[in-house]
């Protein structure tokens, strides 16, 4: 992708702050105007047109649109921070597989960890004594390998399997449903800053000063299982957000796992329920390992430039024509989950990048 001008920069960020505009109808908005200055600058019944709302179209040339995008872009110019679009080269090529990838992700840390192998820990607000410690346990354990640890920022298993990762001297992404600007909740402030401090990332797709609302955290789920191979259910209640973020992560093809407790305690309920639909049953972290071995050979590769290999297939397909992951799937007849492996290989080498959606190949 060229880089995005300053205006194209700004006109995107208004469009993301309009009322009523989520991904797909910013895609939209996109794809029939060719950029977002131009489709702020298209009449109102362009955008009717399109079959999006009033509310939208209105409060295009709102001053606090403008306001707003105008703290967006000095917040930007702060070191560390860094505004990820959909067609970005440095977007996450797993969450740009989603038909709902958001179009903008505002970061906060090192963006490189999001194109890492990372595994998704989840689980109950109210955990258990023994629920928590098996998270940090596991989190410990999995960063050791590798991995980078995607969770939610949420009191509970998501705070100790940050808390595990970077005990182990790891590292963590912390996917947020507030804007970066609103940490919540706010006992894990101080959480968030260590994130950060010690190599981590801070991720949100909503607008930096956007308040806790329970309909944010359904979509930040989306995000969290979309970033990861997999996802560790630690401690659940058959009612509990993370039984969503489950679900999510098996309708996009990642693997889900489930650690079983007792027959007699509700926060194993949730687990046990997932195991039934067909979730992997995990007692130890060797479970999880075995089942991603080809990726932890990726995770737990030095992040070093090594020698371009002289052939490789999908480098051969890709030399002839652009593919998508699932084209290059049909083409190799290799499984997706190799092709994915293979892909971040490839990209860390500087082989490869994606661009509008699809894999090209790097000829320098």
């Amino acid at each position: 992708m060229p880089t995005i001008s300053p205006a194209e920069l700004e006109a995107r960020l208004r469009l993301h702050l309009l009322p009523e505009l989520g991904p797909a109808r910013f895609h939209r908005l996109l794809e029939a105007f060719g950029s977002a200055s131009a489709a702020l600058s298209a009449p109102a019944p362009a955008w009717r047109s399109l079959g999006l709302p009033q509310a939208s179209a209105d409060a295009r040339r709102s001053p606090q649109i403008r306001d707003a995008a105008a703290n967006a872009l000095a917040w930007l110019e702060q070191p560390g921070h860094r505004l990820l679009c959909w067609d970005d080269p440095a977007y996450p090529a797993l969450l740009g597989e989603l038909a709902g990838a958001p179009p903008l992700l505002f970061v906060a840390g090192d963006p490189a960890l999001l194109e890492r192998p990372q595994l998704a820990m989840v689980g109950s607000r109210r955990a258990s004594a023994a629920g928590l410690d098996t998270a940090r346990a596991f989190a410990r354990s999995l960063a050791g390998g590798g991995f980078v640890i995607t969770s939610g920022l949420a009191l509970g298993i998501d705070g100790a399997a940050h808390q595990g990762a970077l005990d182990a001297g790891g590292k963590t992404v912390a996917v947020l449903g507030t804007g970066l600007e609103r940490v919540y909740p706010n006992r894990h402030r101080s959480l968030a800053a260590r994130i950060v401090d010690e190599g981590g990332t801070l991720v949100s797709e909503l607008p930096l000063d956007c308040p806790p609302h329970p309909g944010n955290f359904p979509r930040r789920n989306r995000i969290i299982s979309g970033l990861s191979l997999g996802v560790l259910v630690v401690e659940a209640s058959p009612s509990s957000g993370s039984l969503i973020t489950a679900r999510l992560a098996a309708e996009q093809g990642r693997e889900v796992y489930a650690i079983p407790g007792s027959i007699h305690h509700p926060g194993a309920r949730g687990c046990h329920q997932l195991i039934r639909e067909g979730a992997t049953l995990v007692e130890k972290v060797e479970d999880i390992l075995e089942a991603l071995r080809g990726w932890q050979a990726v995770a737990s590769a030095p992040r070093v430039d090594t020698p371009a290999p002289v052939s490789h297939p999908l480098l051969d397909l890709l030399r002839a024509a652009p593919y998508s992951s699932e084209g290059l799937a049909a083409a190799s007849g290799w499984e997706l989950p190799r092709i994915l492996a293979e892909l971040t290989d490839l990209e860390l080498q500087g082989l490869i990048a994606r661009d509008a959606g699809c894999w090209v190949h790097r000829s320098g």
